[in-house]
């Protein structure tokens, strides 16, 4: 019984193409994905000051709710870019999450899985977020589910919705020191990286984890900001300027995987 012969079916060049981008992706230097990693990391930081930061300081105002809701209002278009600022920051911060994993995965794979599920979740929170900011807009703005509230007893609620943003922020800045410690610690640990970065890096993620206690976060902020500067600056300059050294990665991979 014989058998046909199926003709092989010739690939399209959109096929090609996505095959050649994909293999060049899987192929990028360690030294390409910590300038990549870096270009993230200073996108998602403009990106959550003016999604977050700024964002407090124009329409937050504390214990006004009418003033708060007054700013929202008389600001709508610049509120909307806030938020979609905001949830620019997460796409970024979980990209240069997942590159930072494959970077330090060669220094020790399971503490740079922890870093990874601690940016995860930093992420996630920094999502969350934007949810409490839209919540205050929809608010303020009315609709068929609000008319069952005063217009004050709206300005009320929107307040609320905005205080929450506040201090769903505030548990995400830790996670995000939970996030730096790990990462600080992985980088003492390379040989790629200047360990110095990763000892300052430490230092700062200690400082955002007081936001566990508030009151001493607020009370000890200078002290947070100056530690803030000192990691991530220079790793930021560090990961766009030089990158790693892809021979000493190479090396330290090797070794992880003998």
């Amino acid at each position: 019984m014989s058998m046909k012969r199926i003709a092989p079916v010739p690939m399209r060049s959109n096929d090609v193409k996505t095959v050649i981008r994909a293999t060049e992706l899987k192929e990028m230097s360690p030294h390409t994905k910590a300038r990549v990693a870096g270009v993230l990391y200073a996108l998602e930081g403009t990106t959550a000051v003016f999604g977050q930061v700024y964002f407090r300081g124009k329409f937050l105002v504390p214990g006004n709710s009418s003033a708060t809701a007054s700013a929202i209002l008389a600001n709508e278009t610049l509120f909307r870019l806030c938020c979609a600022a905001a949830l620019l920051a997460v796409a970024f911060h979980l990209a240069y999450t997942v590159l930072f994993y494959d970077l330090f995965r060669p220094v020790n794979r399971t503490i740079a899985l922890l870093a990874a599920v601690f940016g995860v979740v930093a992420g996630t929170l920094q999502a969350s977020v934007v949810l409490f900011q839209l919540a205050a807009l929809l608010v303020v703005e009315g609709g068929g589910a609000l008319t069952g509230f005063t217009g004050q007893q709206a300005q009320g609620l929107a307040l609320l919705f905005l205080n929450l943003n506040a201090q769903a922020f505030n548990v995400y800045l830790i996670f995000f020191g939970f996030w730096l410690i790990p990462t600080g610690y992985l980088i003492a640990r390379s040989t790629f990286m200047p360990r110095i970065i990763g000892v300052f890096l430490m230092l700062d993620g200690v400082g955002w984890a007081t936001y566990l206690y508030p009151p001493l976060a607020t009370s000890i902020y200078p002290v947070i900001a100056i530690v803030a500067a000192f990691g991530e600056i220079p790793l930021l300059l560090w990961l766009l300027v030089f990158g790693v050294n892809t021979q000493r990665w190479n090396e330290q991979a090797s070794t992880g995987r003998s």
